[in-house]
């Protein structure tokens, strides 16, 4: 399922949720309004809005956001080009309206937008979606079957994340003009029917159309043509890679529905684009470029916030702890490359790695070290397998690590006493010693007299100060290891298409893994340009694991099968896991105004914010003045 930030949000005035084990009892006529995988809704029996936002609050005023790079697209839904800021590929950001969206503040749970309702058999061979007849286009046309249909095709015929997420959709057959029905290869995946609400729905009159040149449209190619929308948001103007401005779709079909009341308040969204972080830092302190910002740089937070306009209280932050889990944020070993390809060879870089002394020295001590792929909850693994878990594993017994049996997965702490810490590099040669790589000097080579090489890539000066005492434990080994900084457009190309050694990647998960665990990890995604399977994985056994996930009968099913992932995905050492904030540090103009509380499900909804009037009058005299 997605993380949020890749969402927007919507529900229906009286809705009720479906458990799991309701929706599989219930008759293939019902009609459902609101979809939960995990447990029911909190709003089943009446939903006027969300609890934490402000329902009255005003609409209007300028966010001012910096988006760092360039763009060249305002098609994000290819692999080609680079979509504006506003865009997202999963679900069109703040331009495109998807099926149903999911919930800032329940796991697992959606609600209805394009589609006022949905319905499956109970077997869970196909989902059928019937459309709001309010639904519209920004060019007043109402959304019907064939734009769903034609959307489907586009989405999965030109990117990979659709094409693994939607991958068991047979076909996508219009029963009216108002109801379209998803038919699946297989049944009994009980998340099918919900995920397709995750689709955007575009027009297909627009782009089997011509632009004003009376050129056809082409779906597959980057463009600079402003595309017609169905969010709340459109395009008001823009400035190729510098600019680009969203404006608040006044008569915008879902902006009474029960999840839109007191969001997207903001009159217009001007992204300006800066080319480095160094110079969004200063747009940010300065004013007028950047109204809040998300902090993920410790030394940041704890050191330079220090500045005149917070000092003058100008300038406000604070800490939102967040219950959604953890992504596992790390160095992501590229295991197509043959000298990665030995499962030692990746688990020595994973014992050079020292997080303590990083954490002490750099990061102030305010990250915690990440120690699963689903980190934080009930699908993170721990301990030895026992029960359902162990039960699941034992087939694979021989064709994955014997540690996945008797061993917790733990990394090395170093704890700065050099006798102890000089274990974890000792270990970590023997590791390299018995994939066949020796000492010759201080090199280390392979068994062709070829010295071992890892190149890191990064895309902001930045990577350097986080990477650079790690290459100096990889030195002490006899690894010639070193940085690389390029561009964030030639970082994003080269990511694409795998054509690196080690990068810095993050893998958000929910509560509710399901098909994007093929995207992650699945052997059909590795080869595929533009996928999130970064590391290369071509495992039939993390195969068989997804597909369990998928099928799985019920939550327990699903809980354990998830921790037997983990391990074996940990066990493997695709990645050398970094750390993690379970807090979001977020600082702001104060020109907001702001609920008293925000959901503790994401931490922070930054949709729920609006600018206040008075407080943005205030504070633009305050810089009028100089102050």
């Amino acid at each position: 399922m997605r993380p949020f930030f890749v969402n927007s949000l919507l529900a229906l005035a009286t809705a009720f949720s479906v458990s799991l084990s309701t929706m599989a009892s219930q008759a293939e006529d019902d009609w459902r309004t609101i979809s939960s995988i995990v447990k029911k809704s909190k709003y089943e029996d009446k939903f006027e809005h969300y609890d934490h936002v402000n329902p009255n609050a005003p609409k209007g005023g300028r966010l001012n956001r910096i988006a760092l790079g360039s763009f060249d697209s305002f098609n994000p839904f290819i692999v080609r080009g680079t979509a504006a800021s506003g865009l997202t590929a999963l679900a069109g950001g703040i331009a495109y309206d998807t099926l149903m969206e999911q919930s800032v503040e329940e796991p697992g749970t959606s609600y209805p937008l394009i589609a006022e309702a949905f319905k499956y058999p109970d077997d869970y061979s196909s989902a059928t979606y019937r459309i709001d007849p309010r639904a519209r286009f920004h060019d007043g046309k109402p959304i019907t079957a064939e734009d769903v249909i034609w959307s489907f095709n586009a989405l999965t015929t030109n990117h990979p994340l659709y094409n693994q997420y939607f991958h068991n959709v047979t076909e996508v057959v219009a029963l009216s003009e108002r109801e379209v029905q998803f038919r699946f290869d297989q049944k009994n995946n009980r998340e099918l029917p919900h995920i397709m609400g995750d689709m955007p729905v575009l027009p297909k009159h627009w782009w089997e159309g011509t632009d004003k040149d009376g050129k056809k449209r082409d779906f597959s190619a980057p463009t600079l043509e402003p595309p017609l929308t169905s969010g709340p948001y459109r395009v008001k103007s823009f400035k190729p890679s510098a600019e680009v401005v969203w404006e608040l779709v006044e008569d915008y079909w879902a902006r009474d529905l029960p999840v839109k009341v007191g969001r997207e308040n903001f009159g217009e969204i001007r992204y300006t684009y800066i080319l480095d972080e160094n110079a969004a830092w200063q747009g940010f302190t300065k004013g007028g470029l950047d109204d809040y910002r998300r902090e993920y740089r410790s030394q940041k937070w704890a050191t330079e916030y220090d500045f005149p306009a917070f000092e003058a209280g100008n300038v406000l932050r604070g800490e939102f702890p967040q219950s959604f889990g953890q992504p596992m944020q790390g160095f992501v070993i590229n295991s197509r490359l043959d000298k990665f390809k030995d499962r030692r060879v990746r688990e020595a870089l994973t014992l050079a790695f020292n997080f303590e002394s990083m954490n002490r020295t750099l990061f102030f001590g305010l990250y915690y070290r990440t120690n699963s792929y689903f980190e934080g909850g009930e699908l993170e693994s721990s301990g030895i397998p026992e029960g359902r878990e162990l039960e699941i594993l034992e087939k694979y017994r021989g064709q994955i690590p014997d540690e996945v049996f008797d061993k917790p997965f733990e990394l090395p702490v170093y704890s700065g006493k050099n006798r102890e810490d000089r274990k974890h590099l000792a270990r970590a040669f023997e590791l390299l010693n018995e994939a066949g790589f020796t000492r010759k000097g201080s090199q280390l080579v392979d068994a062709n007299g070829e010295v071992f090489k890892i190149e890191f890539l990064g895309n902001d000066p930045t990577d350097s100060r986080i990477t650079a005492p790690y290459i100096e434990q990889l030195r002490k080994l006899g690894i010639d290891a070193s940085m690389r900084i390029i561009d964030g457009n030639q970082y994003i190309n080269r990511r694409r298409k795998f054509d690196f050694e080690i990068i810095t990647g993050g893998f958000a998960q929910t509560l509710s893994p399901g098909n994007e665990q093929r995207e992650f990890w699945g052997s059909a995604a590795a080869g595929k340009v533009g996928s999130r399977n970064l590391m290369g994985i071509k495992d039939p056994v993390i195969d068989e694991l997804i597909d369990k996930i998928i099928f799985a009968k019920d939550r327990d099913e699903l809980v354990a099968t998830t921790k037997a992932l983990d391990r074996v995905l940990l066990w493997n050492f695709y990645v050398v896991p970094q750390w993690h904030n379970p807090n979001i540090w977020f600082a702001w103009w104060n020109k907001f105004g702001m609920p008293e509380t925000q959901p503790a499900y994401v931490g922070l909804d930054p949709y729920s914010l609006w600018i206040d009037p008075d407080k943005a009058a205030a504070l633009e005299k305050k810089l009028g003045n100089g102050n």
